[in-house]
């Protein structure tokens, strides 16, 4: 099973450098800021039509829940107008693999707390070399 959940992540970072790809070209020719509003357009009614045809009727509202856990409706923007200036400037490559190492290094702090409900996996040596290494690919990519 475990398999499994890996390789859907994996597809979904192969999705993310698809979706950078075809962010950079129409942010060039539409604005920043547009092309982010057309990413999270389409995403919404994608959202909504799938809400429509498979949620359950009777989950809680995300209103009910508490405002922190909303936040991530916030960051999501940010990152796409982060792509929009970077993937023109350094390419869709090296935008990834520092959004890995800005993700790798959030995450380990993240898991070492426990913050956000997660369950605690504290830092420890293999996992600072594993960042290592993604910072030394990034740092090769810009040579």
């Amino acid at each position: 099973m475990q398999f499994f959940v890996i390789l859907l992540v994996i597809l979904a970072g192969m999705g993310l450098s698809v979706e950078a790809g075809l962010l950079g070209p129409l942010s060039e020719s539409v604005g920043k800021l547009w092309a982010t509003f057309s990413i999270f357009s389409v995403g919404s009614v994608l959202s909504f039509m799938l809400l429509l045809f498979f949620s359950p009727r009777n989950t809680p509202s995300y209103l009910s829940q508490p405002a922190w856990t909303l936040i991530g409706g916030l960051l999501g923007p940010i990152y796409v107008v982060i792509l929009a200036i970077t993937v023109p400037q350094i390419g869709i490559a090296l935008t990834m693999v520092g959004v890995l190492a800005g993700q790798i290094g959030k995450s380990l702090i993240i898991d070492h707390f426990g913050l956000f409900g997660m369950p605690h996996a504290k830092i420890n040596p293999k996992r600072l070399i594993a960042l290592g290494f993604v910072i030394a690919a990034m740092i090769l990519m810009m040579m």
